[in-house]
C-alpha cells in the first residue's frame, strides 16, 4: 500500500503540481515533484468548458467571459463564443483568438483583441482546472472534455437565454395539426432581448418577409425556467403587455431551430433563427459576454410526448 501510494503521487502531481521544486513528505518518504508541465496540462483536453457560474472574483478576463469552450492547441488559442456552429465552426474548437505561452504553472495569451495575459493554471483534478488572473484577483473554472465526448445539449440548455438572443428573429416554419386553437397560431415572429428583464417582442406578418419589413404587433416580457429534477428541459412564459401570457416548454432541436410545446392547447411549434449574430472577439457589438445566471425553478412535470 506505501508504494503504491508513492507511485500515484509521483504520477499525479507530476502533471498537477503547480509551483516550482517543493518537498513532500508521505509516510516518512521524501518526494521530490516536478515542476507542472503547464502545455501538457492544457493540451490534455480538445475543449475546456468555461462554468461561468463558478466565476469568483469581481474582475474579469474579457476573452474568458465571452467564451462558452476555449482549447490550447499548438501554440493557438481557440474559443467557441457563439452556440450556433458549436462542435462545427474551427472543427470543434471554434474561432482562432490569439496565442499561448506555457511557463510552469503559468500560461501566457496575446489575446487578438485583448492583449497580453498572464495566468496562473492550477489543476484542480484530472478533468478541471482554475485559471486565475492576479490582476483582478478572478478565478475561472475550467471543465475539459475531448470531442468525442462533449454534452453539446448540456451547453445549449444550461445557456439557453443566451442562444435566444444569438438570431435577430425566430421565424415560426412549422405548426402541429394537432392542438387546439389558441391566439399564438397567428404569431410568425419571435425576438428575445436581455434588457435586465427580458423583453421580447412577436409579429403577425406573413412568414418570409424580409427582415427589415417586419411590424411588431405585440411585447412583453419573458421568463426562461430550469424544471426540477429534469436537467434538460427548460419552461419559457411569454407575459404579454395587458394581453395575458403563454406558457410553453422549450427544446433545443439544433444549433438554429427551437422547439415552443404550447402546454394548454397542445400544439408544438418550430421556430427557425434568422440573421444570425456571430460574436466574434471584440468588446462592442460583437463580442456579447456572458454572466452568471439563475434562473427560477419551476416544479412541474414535461408534458410533451416525445
Amino acid at each position: 500500500m506505501k508504494n503504491r501510494k508513492l507511485l500515484f503521487g509521483i504520477l499525479f502531481m507530476g502533471l498537477l503540481a503547480s509551483s516550482c521544486y517543493t518537498e513532500v513528505i508521505v509516510e516518512d518518504d521524501l518526494i521530490t515533484e516536478p515542476p507542472i508541465n503547464t502545455a501538457l496540462v492544457l493540451e490534455s483536453h480538445d475543449l475546456w468548458y468555461v462554468d461561468i457560474n463558478e466565476t469568483r472574483g469581481s474582475g474579469e478576463v474579457p476573452f474568458l467571459q465571452r467564451a462558452f469552450t476555449i482549447s490550447f492547441d499548438r501554440g493557438i488559442v481557440y474559443a467557441n463564443n457563439n452556440l450556433s456552429g458549436l462542435g462545427k465552426t474551427g472543427n470543434g474548437l471554434g474561432i482562432d483568438v490569439g496565442a499561448y505561452a506555457t511557463y510552469s504553472g503559468q500560461v501566457e495569451i496575446d489575446h487578438d483583441v485583448d492583449g497580453l495575459w498572464l495566468l496562473e493554471v492550477i489543476a484542480l483534478d484530472y478533468n478541471t482546472l482554475e485559471i486565475y488572473d492576479p490582476r483582478s484577483d478572478t478565478s475561472y473554472i475550467l471543465e475539459g472534455y475531448q470531442r468525442s465526448n462533449f454534452d453539446y445539449d448540456m451547453v445549449f440548455y444550461d445557456n439557453i437565454h443566451l442562444f435566444l438572443q444569438e438570431y435577430q428573429v425566430w421565424e415560426k416554419t412549422y405548426t402541429s395539426e394537432l392542438g387546439a386553437l389558441n391566439e399564438f397560431d397567428e404569431e410568425n415572429y419571435l425576438q428575445f432581448f436581455d434588457d435586465g428583464n427580458g423583453y421580447f417582442r412577436s409579429s403577425v406578418d406573413a412568414q418570409g418577409i424580409p427582415l427589415s419589413n417586419l411590424q411588431w404587433d405585440y411585447e412583453g416580457d419573458y421568463e426562461v425556467y430550469d424544471v426540477a429534477n429534469d436537467a434538460s428541459l427548460k419552461t419559457l412564459t411569454l407575459d404579454y403587455d395587458f394581453l395575458g401570457n403563454d406558457y410553453f416548454e422549450l427544446y433545443v432541436i439544433n444549433d438554429s431551430t427551437i422547439e415552443l410545446y404550447h402546454v394548454s392547447s397542445g400544439t408544438v411549434y418550430e421556430f427557425t433563427g434568422r440573421g444570425y449574430i456571430q460574436y466574434l472577439k471584440s468588446s462592442d457589438g460583437t463580442g456579447k459576454k456572458r454572466s452568471k445566471t439563475n434562473n427560477p425553478v419551476m416544479d412541474v412535470v414535461r408534458q410533451r410526448d416525445m
